[in-house]
């Protein structure tokens, strides 16, 4: 491992040894900073909100703005220490599982489990969890900085899922995976390629959405299901939540099923909606103007 990743880990290490309130807290006073400046992520958080919730006044959106930075802020602190603190002590964290059940029932039936985790939460803790149960492949893009991933299989341990590249052979390898019965885990909510996708509605506003995760469950039967780990208040920890896919997920009319997929991020976002990346550039340009050139005003309003 290189030294200046070393080093980082040890940062991760030391960050552990707090409590996760002081963790939480500290997370949601850099939220709070990062909306005070305006920064980006606080704008592009703005527009998002405006375009899903536009039933809410002025100042009822602002106040979610502010939780929304703050969990935002949380997310980031909160993975520093559940990567330095490892996978065993992290998952005694966990205070709840809600829908556990219908896991287990997806692993006897034997035909394939996919997990469509959005980002909201803390994900990476739901892949502890997760692969504490089974093993499990995760589709994912490489890091830029390519040491990066050494730092990840350390801190992820022997609780680590197979990382499978989104490209051609990875893609081959889900299906294998499925087709054998196994269990694979997928961002349903990771904005493909323009070309790469379907326009779909999320939040009552077209997105454009990936199409890779009907088809693997339209080709392979595999069971659908939507999971994350809830943030609960005052640092007491995480409810791990698993949900049913609407139907029509496995449509082969991949407007039907990108549809169905969009509805399922949103069962698991009103459950914890400002716990979601409501930073990131979900909506594109489709048949209007890109919705984040906007004034550099970090309000929701």
């Amino acid at each position: 491992m290189r030294p200046d990743i070393y080093l980082l880990y040890l940062l991760l290490r030391l960050v552990s040894l707090l409590s996760l309130r002081t963790v939480h807290r500290a997370g949601a006073w850099i939220g709070r900073r990062s909306l005070r400046s305006k920064s980006r992520s606080a704008r592009y958080s703005a527009v998002n909100l405006r375009l899903t919730r536009p039933e809410l006044s002025a100042g009822d959106r602002e106040r979610l703005l502010v939780q929304t930075m703050e969990e935002s802020g949380k997310s980031v602190t909160e993975v520093a220490a559940i990567w330095g603190a490892g996978a065993d002590r992290s998952l005694g964290l966990v205070r709840e599982v809600v829908g556990g059940e219908l896991f287990e029932a997806a692993l006897a039936f034997g035909k394939g489990t996919i997990i469509a985790a959005p980002h909201l939460g803390c994900w990476e803790l739901l892949n502890y969890w997760l692969c504490s149960k089974t093993p499990m492949a995760i589709l994912y893009r490489p890091p830029r900085i390519q040491a990066i991933e050494a730092l990840l299989r350390k801190v992820r341990g022997k609780l680590a899922p197979e990382q499978v590249r989104a490209e051609g052979a990875g893609v081959r390898t889900l299906f294998k995976r499925l087709g054998a019965g196994g269990t694979v885990g997928i961002l349903p909510d990771q904005k493909p390629r323009e070309g790469e996708g379907e326009f779909a509605p999320f939040f009552g506003v077209d997105a454009l959405t990936m199409v890779l995760l009907p088809r693997l469950a339209a080709r392979t039967g595999a069971t659908v299901l939507f999971s994350f780990a809830e943030r609960l208040a005052d640092g007491e920890g995480f409810r791990i939540h698993i949900l049913p896919a609407p139907g029509g997920i496995d449509s082969t009319d991949l407007k039907v099923a990108c549809a169905a997929l969009n509805r399922g991020v949103e069962q698991c976002v009103e459950r914890a909606f400002p716990q979601y990346q409501w930073h990131y550039k979900r909506f594109t340009a489709h048949d209007r103007p890109d919705p984040y050139k906007v004034s550099s005003s970090a309000t929701a309003g």
